[in-house]
């Protein structure tokens, strides 16, 4: 049974990620401990909020450098992806500095309201580190649950990508790290299905 543990960072979507990993047969524990992070099978950095608060959770209860040194796979999803990046426009904050680029807010305009909130189109792109495996089973007119106001561009690191107002990243991968720009656990069997494969990457 794989054994993953998801980063206590004070995101209110926790309980949501635990039930869906459950779902798939997965141990999960909630932890800030960077002994027991360091330990895991799999680690997954939830978010909500803002930028720079969870920034200074995260810096608060030590586990940047733990974070930034971990060797397994890691997944961020929502916030959790924007803080894998170098820096955030939200807060003017540096983040974890794992993939580069660099979170912007999503542009407003007509017909296109921020936040962006509701099921998306996802649009693959050509696989990198095994991207191809953690998106498996996903076909080309699959939707995905998506609520945010910030977005990573679109790099050579994008795994799949969304168009709202502009083309943004939402799944993404380098080495170890990958990220979810939508919410997994609200995605239904797409959801599932990315979190499954991610259980299944090769550590």
């Amino acid at each position: 049974m794989t054994w993953v543990v998801v980063v206590d960072s004070g995101g209110g979507n926790v309980g949501s990620v635990r039930y869906a990993l459950e779902r798939l047969g997965a141990r999960s524990i909630l932890s800030a401990d960077p002994a027991t992070i360091a330990s895991a099978d799999r680690v997954i950095l939830p978010g909500v909020g803002a930028a720079a608060p969870a920034m200074a959770r995260l810096r608060e209860r030590g586990l940047i450098d733990p974070i930034r040194r971990l060797q397994q796979p890691l997944l961020g999803i929502c916030l959790g992806m924007q803080l894998l990046y170098e820096s955030s426009e939200e807060g003017e904050v540096e983040c974890l500095g794992l993939l580069p680029g660099r979170i912007t807010r999503l542009p407003s305009g007509p017909g296109v309201r921020v936040p962006h909130m509701g099921w998306n189109l996802l649009r693959q792109r050509a696989p990198r580190d095994r991207g191809d495996a953690l998106l498996a089973g996903l076909g080309e007119r699959d939707q995905a649950y998506f609520v945010h106001s910030y977005a990573a561009p679109v790099t050579q690191d994008t795994l799949a990508s969304a168009s709202y107002g502009i083309d943004f990243t939402a799944v993404a991968g380098r080495g170890n790290c990958y990220g979810a720009q939508f919410h997994p656990e609200r995605s239904a069997a797409v959801g599932s299905r990315l979190l499954a494969n991610f259980l299944a990457l090769e550590g």
